[in-house]
Formats: structure tokens, sequence, C-alpha cells
């Protein structure tokens, strides 16, 4: 018993500790405090590399947030600081935390069955194959519903087809999270604007709105909205000691492993520093952690045209990013993932980046994407290399390269690929691989 409560004081002292060495911005006004590069003792000659990519990648803004302080704050083009813009997927994130807060007020449980607030018939399965439906499974995208027909956006009866038992399989699937709001508006008796502005948006100072779009409800807002909830859940739901989500069980679900299909995947929170990670669209399992250059402890929203929230609790860090088209896919991994590359340049290498599974340093796939061939290089390194398609079968395999590959695209469709190199003494690297036209 001893041990317990000695482990419960550690935990509770962490909190303590870090709630008070966060600042956080004042409700009202423009006033947010801010801190150099330089007086971290990072490398600020590194900084212009890092706001050089992100304009290539057509960003709006950046944000880095260091205890809380502003540390980096960047707009592109026409867009300020009072500018609005999509989250797209990052959103979900939002709708996590609001189900969260439901459940905390008693107007739902997440192990309810859906139809208990949508009514029955709400999916196209039979009565026994929707009544498996709970509020955990649209959490962690596990319904079992068929993300590969036509348009997984879709809300309606006729489009959510069963497919497996809900629980049995994981698919990043739009329509169930989106039915998510109408569980929050059934459950609570307020719009979902409504509840997001009481009980999130006022507490916070933040500001925003979901707007209908086709079938899905989006969330805009200006950067720095986004930058103060990031800070919200690097504080566990506490903002400035207002406990804003006081259910710390719920918390701990949600930005930890949800199920066992997708140890990267939490209640619609993307999570680091996993032995695997699964990607829209495709049912394999990938070895190794979601984004390798990036803290382990990081936890992130992410959504289509690079809409990301980082948020790195071991390093009381949080950066945002918004902004257009940086590539192709319901979620643009890899963008992020560069973008750590870059940060950590800027910070001197003072992140703590360790993984489960060893990560091979420095390998170049160049050019990506690719129209005829590219390069894979790992310099002064043996390794083996496979090569999969878009469903996760191995399309090209080579044992005991050295130092230099190339990849040619003869034989290889326009689409999405993934690039496995394994080393001879055991490091792994995976990469998207993108051919072109």
């Amino acid at each position: 018993m001893k041990k317990y409560s000695i482990l419960l004081f550690f935990l509770v002292s962490t909190f303590i500790s870090r709630s008070q060495s966060l600042y956080f911005p004042p409700l009202t006004g423009n006033t947010w405090d801010t801190i150099s590069p330089a007086s971290l003792g990072w490398c600020q000659d590194k900084l212009d590399t890092l706001l050089d990519y992100l304009e290539s990648k057509n960003s709006k803004a950046f944000i880095l947030l260091k205890d809380g302080k502003i540390v980096v704050e960047r707009y592109y083009g026409t867009f300020t600081q009072d500018s609005l813009w999509y989250w797209a997927s990052a959103g979900k994130s939002l709708t996590a935390f609001m189900v969260g807060i439901a459940q905390q007020e008693n107007y739902l449980s997440i192990s309810d069955t859906t139809s208990d607030y949508l009514g029955q018939g709400w999916t196209n399965c039979t009565q026994s194959q929707e009544e498996k439906i709970t509020i955990r499974n649209q959490l962690t995208m596990t319904s079992g519903l068929d993300d590969g027909v036509p348009d997984n956006y879709c809300t309606i009866d006729s489009c959510l087809i069963y497919l497996a038992d809900a629980g049995t399989r994981w698919a990043y699937h739009n329509a169930p999270y989106t039915l998510l709001d109408g569980v929050i508006e059934n459950a609570t008796g307020l719009s979902l604007n409504t509840y997001v502005n009481q009980k999130l948006k006022i507490p916070t100072g933040m500001n925003g709105a979901f707007i209908t779009s086709g079938y899905n409800n989006v969330f805009i807002s200006t950067p720095r909205s986004m930058a103060r909830f990031g800070l919200l859940i690097l504080n566990r739901g506490n903002w400035n000691g207002t406990a804003i989500m006081t259910d710390s069980v719920y918390f701990n679900a949600m930005t930890n492993s949800s199920q066992a299909l997708n140890d990267s995947y939490g209640y619609l929170w993307w999570l680091n520093g996993k032995a695997s990670y699964m990607v829209p669209g495709l049912q394999f399992v990938f070895p190794g952690s979601l984004n390798p250059h990036a803290p382990n402890d990081m936890i992130a929203a992410l959504g289509k045209n690079g809409q990301f929230i980082n948020v790195v609790p071991s390093q009381n860090l949080v950066y945002i990013r918004m902004g257009d088209a940086p590539g192709v896919g319901e979620v643009p991994f890899t963008i992020n993932d560069t973008i750590w590359q870059k940060l950590n340049d800027v910070m001197c290498g003072t992140t703590s980046i360790s993984s489960s599974l060893e990560t091979i340093e420095n390998p170049i796939l160049y050019p990506n994407p690719s129209k005829t061939q590219c390069t894979v290089r790992l310099k002064n390194e043996s390794f083996n290399m496979i090569l999969f398609d878009s469903s996760g079968r191995i399309i090209r395999k080579v044992d005991n390269c050295f130092d230099t590959v190339i990849l040619d695209n003869k034989h290889l469709t326009k689409g999405i690929y993934f690039l496995q190199l394994n080393s001879l003494d055991g490091k792994t690297f995976s990469q998207k691989y993108i051919v072109g036209e």
C-alpha cells in the first residue's frame, strides 16, 4: 500500500509542478507572454530554415509554445493573427474532449450504445449488429462500419454498412466520428456550438465555431485559439487552476492507446512512440513510431492539408500549424515529421527522443514525390528494403543493400506506397513514398 501511496504522491506532485510552471494568457485581449529561442539556449541560427520550410509548404500560421509562452509565432502571406482557418480532422480532438465533458457531467457514458442517442436504424446494419456499436467505438475508429463506401463522410443510414463486428477492426472512418456531434447534442439537449462555448471556449478564451460543410462539422478559429487548446491539453484539461476536465480516467484513456488494433490511436488523438501504427485507408500495421523524429510522448491532432496540434508533456511544448495542401492523404504524417526534424535543429537536439524500436539515423529518400525513380541512401549502412503498396502488400523486396539503392518506378502506378528499411543491426525506418505522374 505504501508503494502505491508514493506513486500517487509522485504523480500529483508532477502535475502540480507542471501547472505551476506553465504560463496561461489572459482570457481576453491579445496579451501573450513570449520567450526568445536564445534565452532557452536554442540554436536561433537554425530558425530561418524551419520558417522557410513552412513557407515553402504553403503554411499560413505556425506557433510554438514552451512552458505556455510563445517562442515562435509566424504568419505567411495575407494571413494574420486574427485570420480564421479550418482545423479539418484536427478538430476530432475537440470532439473527443467534449464527449469526455459530457460523460463527466453524467449526460452519457462512452460504454452506451450509440443507438441510445441516435435512435435505432441510424445505420444500414441489422439491429443486433448496430447495437454492438458504442460511443467508445466511435471514439476509437472501431465501429466496424465499411469505410470503403463511395463516400465515407456520408452520415445517412444507407452509407453506414456493416463490415465487421464493432471493436474487431480499426479503420479511419469519418462518418461514425461525425455522428458523435449528434450524440453530444441529443445527450445534453444543447447544440454543439452552445455546449462548446459554455464548457470550453469561455473558460479558456478560445474563439471559433463548428460550421457545417457537406456531411461534416468543421471547426474554424484563429491560430492562437488552436494554441490555447493545445495548452489546455498539455495541462491535462486544467486552465490556469480551473479544472475543465476533472475526469482523469477519461483523459488518460483519450491520450493513450485505446485498443489493441492500432497502438498509435487514442480517443481521436494520434500517439507517438508506439511500437506500430496504422494509417487511413489501409488495413496494414506498420512497425515503428508514427513520427520518428518527434518525442515519444507526443500526442497529436492531425488534419488534412496539415492542420496540426502537437503536444509534448515531457518538454512542456505545444506547436500548431495551419495551412494549405502540403501533400496527399487524410492525415499528412510526413510533413509533421519533417517539421520535427527542423525543429530539433532549432532546439539544438535538446529534446529527448528515444524509441522502443531503434530508428535508423539520417535516412535519405529523394526525390519524394517521384516520377521515374528515387534514391534511397543510408550512409555507410547495410540494410534490407521492403516496398509496400497502399493495401499493405509487399511488392518489392531487396536484401543486403549498402549505402545507396535506386528505386525504379517503371512498374509502379501513380499513388502512395510505404518504404521500410531494416538495418542489419536491428534498426528500422518507415516512410511514405509517393509516385507521381
